[in-house]
């Protein structure tokens, strides 16, 4: 490794992680109740504090930040898995309609125990949430066999998309009116309302997800060289895609499940890291697509919640307005290439 190459690589991890750690405070510090510097460190540090300010930093704002960073990480690093499983540049869980198959499920589970006066748990949330994703995946496979240009794959998870939501709006039309409001508000995109149970959840979920993608790092290097070359360094081809599918969609689905459905970040967020690190070397990508993506979200985020405050808008609304050129300039860049 070259020394302007190191150098490029610490100065990428170190612009993420000073950008990360200047969103948490800015998170922490705004919001309709602004506290001074003084008091979200004593509250932090010693907790302890004012009744209402510690209440609010340290049972509403740190859970939704802790949220949005660990859910982002995750939404990035599946979009990093499926656009090496797929070789597809814009290959993502809410451009293929898995996000949407995820929400689908949860959605279903969400009314008929809550119509019974049922509580659902986190693990419950996910487990539906996987469910859904891997439906979705399934038929995302089965079209991915039949057609040969990325932006038909595209249109056909716009389409899987489309349905999926029309069968959540109808199953929805039968909900009671209080469920009605609960699901609408998550399956818009919110990180509002986490708490530290949630939290606890989302992070060994996707911690334990995590460790076994970094396990697989060195073959997902061999496997972006092509399936030949994957093979021939001994990776077993059927085994490295059906781990690939499960953990993409355990990430996914665990976004989904506490944040609904969110646009356009595990799209992005792989392809300006790469920029950024100037390698596509698993090993440096899996960590800075996580710590891209909790920037990206934590960014969206304090837009949602502040920009128009008190209304909030719903994450997958700001992600949007960032995400869908980006994926537009993707397409025609292809397409230009390809041409």
């Amino acid at each position: 490794m070259s020394k302007r190459t190191y150098t490029q690589y610490c100065i990428s991890f170190g612009l993420l992680g000073a950008m990360m750690c200047l969103l948490f405070f800015w998170n922490i510090n705004f919001g309709s109740v602004r506290l001074s510097a003084g008091e979200i460190g004593k509250i932090l540090l010693k907790q302890t504090g004012e009744g209402t300010a510690y209440h609010i930093v340290w049972d509403i704002r740190l859970p939704r930040i802790l949220s949005a960073a660990i859910l982002g990480g995750a939404l990035s690093v599946s979009g990093f898995l499926l656009q090496a499983f797929f070789a597809n540049p814009i290959a993502g869980p809410f451009v293929l309609g898995i996000s949407s198959g995820a929400k689908l499920v949860v959605s279903l589970v969400m009314i008929l125990l809550l119509g019974r006066g049922i509580s659902i748990s986190s693990g419950g949330m996910i487990l539906a949430a996987f469910a859904g994703a891997m439906i979705s995946m399934g038929f995302v496979l089965l079209i991915s066999g039949r057609v040969k240009k990325m932006s038909m794959l595209v249109i056909c998870g716009v389409m899987i998309s489309y349905i999926c939501s029309a069968v959540t709006d109808f199953i929805i039309t039968f909900a009671d009116e209080a469920n009605i409001v609960n699901l609408h508000n998550w399956s818009m995109g919110s990180f509002s309302g986490m708490s530290w149970d949630n939290v606890r959840v989302m992070a060994a979920v996707t911690a334990v997800s995590l460790l076994l993608v970094f396990w697989m790092a060195k073959p997902i290097g061999a496997y972006q060289m092509g399936e030949v070359y994957a093979q021939n360094m001994g990776v077993n081809i059927l085994r490295f895609r059906v781990a690939l599918i499960l953990l993409s969609s355990i990430l996914s689905a665990c976004v989904t499940a506490f944040a609904g459905p969110i646009s356009f970040v595990g799209i992005a967020v792989p392809h300006i890291v790469k920029r950024m690190l100037g390698t596509a070397r698993p090993l440096l990508v899996i960590p800075g697509c996580f710590m891209g993506g909790a920037v990206s979200c934590l960014f969206c985020d304090l837009i949602a919640r502040t920009v128009f405050a008190p209304t909030e808008l719903s994450i997958s609304s700001v992600t949007a307005v960032f995400g869908a050129p980006f994926v537009i300039y993707m397409m025609v860049r292809n397409k230009n290439g390809a041409s």
